[in-house]
């Protein structure tokens, strides 16, 4: 597990190496969900832009709101040879799985993340591996600079979130 003096550590040598080969290497980082861990995923993160960033750091703050402080959480973010970046957030409960809301009133503190995240990405859902436990995922397009860019929604509220969503 890391701490947040590991996960910056860790961010360090990722820029290092990006720097070094031009290219976004795969990350992994493992942890136990917690506030202060949200912000030390969004550092580690840095190198893969503003929009994996907020991606990840709602995906996790989802693991703490919902399953809990201390639950361990396996953080994955690579960039395929089409150039789309993929986030994976895996958690050891099946049960707690992600649901769009169709819409949050202003005065509620909470439930924005996953429309965040089905604004961001060009797909997302939910996948449960062999083990317990699920992986949530989203996959963005790179813009011309390198960064993940929005793509717009092609259903919009009230689709079931369970099933993510994936448009071809």
């Amino acid at each position: 597990m890391h701490s947040p003096t590991e996960a910056d550590a860790c961010a360090e040598e990722l820029r290092a190496a990006l720097a070094a080969h031009g290219k976004r290497e795969a990350t992994t980082l493992e942890l136990l969900a917690t506030p202060a861990e949200v912000a030390g995923v969004r550092r580690a993160l840095r190198a893969y832009g503003a929009d994996v960033q907020l991606c990840a750091s709602e995906l996790v703050t989802n693991v703490v709101q919902h399953l809990g402080e201390g639950v361990p959480v396996t953080v994955r973010v690579w960039c395929d040879d089409g150039g789309r970046t993929r986030l994976e957030v895996t958690d050891p409960d099946p049960r707690a799985l992600p649901v769009l809301r169709a819409s949050v009133g202003v005065d509620e503190e909470s439930g924005r993340g996953l429309a965040l995240l089905d604004a961001l990405a060009a797909r997302w859902g939910v996948a449960h591996g062999p083990g317990r436990g699920k992986t949530v995922w989203c996959e963005l397009e790179a813009g011309p600079d390198g960064g993940a860019v929005p793509v717009v929604s092609a259903g919009g509220p009230g689709r079931a979130a369970t099933a993510g969503r994936d448009p071809r």
